[in-house]
Formats: C-alpha cells, sequence, structure tokens
C-alpha cells in the first residue's frame, strides 16, 4: 500500500497493490462529521489568498469577453476572420467546443449513477457545475454569431411582429432545443442534488445571512426519510432522463454539419463520433480543476486518487474511441472513391491546416496513450498536463472540421486562408474568464462535494456491518427514574411531539421497526443520507411519482408535436422540396427534447409537492440538537396528532429505543 504524504501527515491512497482490493473512497476516516467539516469548511472559512487572486484574473477576463461583444455589436461581424467560403469561424468551433466541455457532468452524475458507480459520489457535484459553465458559455457564441442577436428571439416559437415561425426541420433549430434542454435539465439535477447538502450548510450558519439564504435554497429540507424516499426516486429518474441527453445534444450539434452536403461534413459517424470527443473532452476538463482544487482546499482524503485513476482510465476509452473515429474517416473516404472526399481529407493532413492537424492527432491520440501505465495513471503532474493537452487537442479537433472544411470548396478559385483577427482570439479567452469567474464562485459559496451522497458510501452507512447494532450512547433507564423521563427544558403548552436521535443506522432502522409495529402514522425518520431498507422498516409504500413523470413526459411529446403541426404545416406551412408539409420522422428531436424537458420538471416539482416543500419552518428545526440530522446524527420524529398519540406511552416507548435522551419539541 502507498502512502501521499500531506503537510505532515501521512495519508494511505487508493492504490494497493493487490488488484483484488480497493481502497475506501474516504481516506483515513470514517465519521461521517469528517465529510461535513471538510466540505463546508470550504464555504466556511475565510478563502485562501490564492482563491482571490484566480477570481480576480478570471473576472477581468470575463471584462474583456463583455467589452469584445460590445465593440462586436456596435461594429458588426466584419471584425472577425470571417471571409469567403469560410463563413463559420471560431464562434462555432468555440460553440462545439464549450458544450463539449459539458458532457462530463452529466455522464458521471447520470449514467455512473444508473450503473452505481459509487466512485462517483465525491466528483459528481464538481462536474455537474462544470456542465452548467460550459453550456452557459457555449450559448453565448451562437447569439453572438447570427449578427443581429437582438432578434435572437425569432429562433423561438413565439408570435413576433413579422408573423413567421421558424423551421422546425432545420437541425440550426434542433441546436436551439437540444442545448437549452440540456442546460435546464442539467440545471435542475444540479440543484435537486445540493438541496440535502444545502440543508447542512444552513444547520451550520453562524451568521443570520447564511441562515437565511442557505434556508431559503434548500427550500426547508429536513432530512425525513419519507422526503428521502420520494427525492431518490426523483434522482433516479432525472438520470434516467439525463442519459439520453448526453447521446442526444452533441450528437444534434453533429447534425449541423453531417446534413449538409460539403464534404468531410456529410458522414453518418459524426454523431457517435461527437458524443466520443464530447465525453473526452469533458473529463479531462474535470481532472483539469479537480486537481488543484483538491490541493488548495484540502479535499484530498475524499477526492482521492482512485477518482483520478478511474477519470484517466475513461480519457484513455473515449481518447480510443476518437482514434478510430479519425481512422475510418479517412478509410471510409478511400473506400468511398469520392475525389472530393478523399481529397479533403487528405488536404486535411498535409494541406494549409497541417499544423492544426497533426497538433489534433497528437494530443487526442498519442498523448492519452500514457495512461496504460498505471503509474502514469496516478501521478498528479502528469494527469494534470496530459489533461490539459487533451482539451488543446480536442479545440483543434473542431476547428480542423469547421476550417478545414470550407477553406478549399469545389471551386479552386474561391479558396482562401482563415485567420483569426485579435477580436476571434480575445473573445475566445473571455469565454474562460466567465467559465472561472462561475466556477470560482461555486467553489466559494456552495458545496463542491454531494456530502450526502459520500456518506451512504462509506461503511458506516451500510445497514448490518460490523460494529453496529449494540447503541453505545446513553442509555435511559426507566427503572432508575423517579416520574418517568428527564426532560431538556421546560414542558412547553403546546407540543408538535417527541425526538429521539440515534448514533448509527442500525439502531435507526432497529427503532424505526419497533415504531412501526406500535402503530404509529404520523412518524418520521430522519438520516443525513438515503438509508436503503429503512423504507421497508417504516412501511412506506412506493411513490406514485414515477407516474407523474410519465404523465409529463407524453404532454412533452404532445406538446412538441403540436407546436412543430401547428407553426409548420398549418399557421405557416413550409414546403422544403416537396417533402410532406408535416412528417413524423422530421418532427422527432424537437418533440424528444420536449418529452424531456417536460419529465425532468415533473420530477423535480413532483417530489417537491409530494414531501411539502418548500417548508420554510418547522418546529423539528427549532431544535439545536436536530441540526445533526444533516451532519452526523440519526433521529426518530413522533407527531402529537398521531391517532393514537399518548404522551406517556409514546415517550417510554422512543426512551426503549436506546437512543438519546427523548427531546419534546414544541409546535
Amino acid at each position: 500500500m502507498s502512502a501521499t504524504t500531506v503537510g505532515r501527515r501521512v495519508l494511505l491512497d487508493n492504490t494497493t497493490d493487490d488488484p483484488r482490493r480497493r481502497a475506501p473512497l474516504v481516506l483515513n476516516h470514517t465519521e461521517f462529521s469528517f465529510v461535513t467539516d471538510t466540505v463546508c469548511g470550504v464555504v466556511e472559512r475565510k478563502a485562501p489568498r490564492s482563491w482571490y487572486i484566480a477570481f480576480a484574473a478570471a473576472l477581468t477576463m470575463t471584462g474583456v469577453l463583455f467589452a469584445m461583444i460590445t465593440y462586436l455589436v456596435t461594429t458588426g461581424i466584419g471584425v472577425w476572420g470571417l471571409q469567403v467560403p469560410v463563413g463559420w469561424g471560431w464562434a462555432i468551433v468555440n460553440f462545439v467546443f464549450w458544450v463539449g466541455i459539458g458532457h462530463a457532468g452529466t455522464l458521471i452524475s447520470a449514467i455512473l449513477f444508473l450503473l452505481r458507480q459509487k466512485w462517483r459520489t465525491s466528483i459528481n457535484r464538481f462536474a455537474e457545475g462544470m456542465t452548467i459553465f460550459a453550456v452557459v458559455c457555449a450559448g453565448i457564441f451562437p447569439g453572438i454569431h447570427v449578427g443581429r442577436m437582438w432578434l435572437a428571439y425569432w429562433l423561438f416559437p413565439v408570435p413576433n411582429q413579422m408573423q413567421m415561425w421558424p423551421n422546425f426541420r432545420s437541425p440550426l433549430l434542433w441546436d436551439v432545443f437540444a442545448v437549452s434542454t440540456y442546460a435546464t435539465v442539467s440545471l435542475l439535477f444540479w440543484y435537486m442534488g445540493m438541496i440535502p447538502d444545502l440543508a447542512t450548510l444552513r444547520d451550520r450558519a453562524t451568521t443570520r445571512l447564511r441562515w437565511f439564504v442557505y434556508g431559503l435554497l434548500s427550500l426547508g429540507w429536513r432530512s425525513s426519510n419519507r422526503h428521502w424516499h420520494r427525492f431518490e426516486m426523483a434522482y433516479l429518474l432525472l438520470a434516467a432522463l439525463a442519459t439520453p441527453l448526453v447521446l442526444s445534444v452533441h450528437s444534434v450539434v453533429s447534425f449541423d454539419f453531417a446534413v449538409s452536403i460539403i464534404p468531410g461534413w456529410h458522414a453518418t459517424i459524426f454523431p457517435p463520433y461527437f458524443v466520443a470527443g464530447a465525453i473526452f473532452s469533458g473529463f479531462a476538463m474535470v481532472v483539469t480543476l479537480v486537481i488543484p482544487t483538491r490541493h488548495f482546499f484540502k479535499l484530498e482524503e475524499i477526492i482521492t486518487l482512485r477518482h483520478l485513476e478511474n477519470m484517466s482510465k475513461i480519457m484513455l476509452a473515449t481518447g480510443m474511441m476518437v482514434g478510430l473515429a479519425y481512422s475510418t474517416e479517412f478509410f471510409i473516404a478511400w473506400y468511398s472513391g469520392n475525389p472530393y472526399e478523399s481529397f479533403t481529407f487528405l488536404n486535411r493532413a498535409f494541406g494549409p491546416y497541417a499544423w492544426a492537424y497533426w497538433i489534433m492527432v497528437s494530443c487526442n491520440v498519442i498523448v492519452p496513450q500514457i495512461f496504460w501505465a498505471r503509474r502514469m495513471r496516478t501521478n498528479l503532474v502528469v494527469m494534470w498536463v496530459a489533461s490539459v493537452l487533451i482539451n488543446v487537442g480536442m479545440w483543434f479537433e473542431r476547428f480542423v472540421i469547421v476550417v478545414s472544411s470550407l477553406s478549399r470548396d469545389y471551386l479552386p478559385t474561391s479558396w482562401g486562408y482563415y485567420r483569426p483577427t485579435l477580436i476571434d482570439v480575445l473573445t475566445f479567452a473571455g469565454s474562460f474568464g466567465l467559465f472561472f469567474t462561475l466556477f470560482l464562485l461555486f467553489v466559494r459559496f456552495l458545496p463542491i462535494v454531494g456530502m450526502a451522497e459520500v456518506k451512504g458510501v462509506m461503511p458506516a452507512a451500510l445497514h448490518g456491518e460490523p460494529g453496529h447494532g449494540d447503541y453505545h450512547g446513553d442509555v435511559i433507564d426507566l427503572r432508575k427514574r423517579r416520574g418517568g423521563l428527564e426532560w431538556t427544558g421546560a414542558a412547553p403548552t403546546a407540543r408538535h411531539g417527541y425526538l429521539v436521535s440515534f448514533d448509527n443506522v442500525d439502531a435507526l432502522i432497529a427503532g424505526a421497526n419497533r415504531v412501526r409495529d406500535a402503530g404509529y402514522t404520523r412518524w418520521d425518520a430522519h438520516s443525513p443520507f438515503v438509508v436503503h431498507g429503512l423504507d421497508k422498516a417504516m412501511g412506506i409504500r412506493p411513490t406514485r411519482l414515477p407516474y407523474l413523470v410519465l404523465a409529463g413526459g407524453l404532454t412533452g411529446t404532445a406538446a412538441g408535436l403540436l407546436l412543430q403541426w401547428f407553426t409548420n404545416a398549418f399557421d405557416y406551412p413550409f414546403l422544403i422540396s416537396g417533402k410532406p408539409i408535416f412528417s413524423l420522422p422530421a418532427n422527432i428531436p424537437v418533440a424528444f427534447e420536449t418529452t424531456i424537458l417536460f419529465a425532468a420538471i415533473s420530477a423535480l416539482v413532483g417530489m417537491l409537492v409530494f414531501n411539502g416543500l418548500p417548508a420554510l419552518f418547522h418546529p423539528l428545526h427549532a431544535r439545536r440538537s436536530f441540526k445533526r440530522a444533516t451532519d452526523d446524527r440519526f433521529f426518530i420524529s413522533v407527531e402529537a396528532r398521531d391517532p393514537i398519540f399518548d404522551p406517556v406511552a409514546t415517550r417510554e416507548l422512543l426512551a426503549s429505543l436506546g437512543g438519546s435522551p427523548v427531546e419534546e419539541v414544541p409546535s
């Protein structure tokens, strides 16, 4: 077993000489409170000087971005290096690049969640935030590329003064729906996953402002198992809905190229090729950001080498997919016998942009091969440099695809050599400033690691693990106390109910079984994370949330098809090359996006409604001890409005469960 030195401490890492053994996902600690203190400490402690320096630099570059956009609007797109025949330049290259960066977040959160990959828990929040910020940067470039950006609302199916509707059979409009849906669903997924952790920050708040802001954002979350039950189902449904979006959004982006007749673009390989490349670049950006962040904020024991090594393996796999796509393109160009296609690919490799092509191949195909060596997969410097080079290569891939195919078209008399202007370069650099500004604000004010999810995969969270089952806290002995129980505080005139806490999962489940068997119906269990097996102990029935999501999805499908029929076949008919006015296959992409969008919104709204949220005040929140329900303690609460509630009998039952002293909760 090797070790990593941090300061004066020697930390066991995830590497081991025995491939059959896996190191824990949280190193050197088994207490839930360690995870809470470490992650919340990033928000609660004063930011290091390096954060302020980085934020000042990022904010400056963001100012450059908006200055360049202002100059563009007041002058015109002639300030870019666009020319005939290169009508698409850096704006489209940067758009595809940033959309690709945003793929890793949803992949880590959704697909790896569905595959039950527990190692994702320490990095998924990090990647989800990166997705949101990358899509924000991506959305800027098509908006400013259209020229008169103040008329961009024409892209959306809203009534306008022209009395015209957009053409829903155009892949450019599919892009509008795909990217906006992806951004919305990713934002919902990101926010919903943060609700329990925002409640943790609320319960640890030391100022009224923090308490109010985090309380507002956490919507009154109280770690109730009935809440967790619906939350987990909603999260699972959102993951299932987001998974096809990972595949669809960059496939739709690739249609912008693939449906054209330009050599080098008109290829059916583009959708899987673009998706693999997007995942490739997205994971590279996650590694680029994670390595310095875990160092500066002392997260090495939560984001371990095991996480980084797994991401290196994914970069190796997706890099080989990208390399296969490169070679397949050359083979098909030769095998097809099409002279224009063959010329395009030879021109890429040996023409005026050969330097860009070979940078692309070197960074995307050759560099990832170092990850075959385990020593390289666990070397932080090598991983960071490789991840940066991969993103350089992926940017050049988009540059080669866009520019090399346009610069030499069918007529040699119109050939040209595209050169970006300083405005192009500064706009792209400014987009990185916006990205890092948003990222640094996220790191500073929101939990960058999913605390509830990390706690849920720790050994102490598993029911039936050794060391559980025997309670070692303060047990109430009814035989040694006169008058029953000892209470904390004076007896209130109005009572919400009673509360008792436990220090481990097994004690909580055992207590829940006894309360359920006693016949109580107005009661709940509270835990810092999802406790599997607690639903059965409490007798909770399956939630009806999936039916609501299904209804939302079907509504989205009907709305998408009806919208396209009304706009393009009824109110403003589009006749394109003699094709049918309304054809189901041509309307599937937009209908698919509206289906996912409506279903995702139904999942989040349904979870909140069924859980009675937002509820910005609850009597349990007033109990100081209950604040640990989002940290490291487990609780059972019984409400006074329960039909069989009896003050004496209920107190005796809760006291006999072996928890901490029973507390009376005022209403």
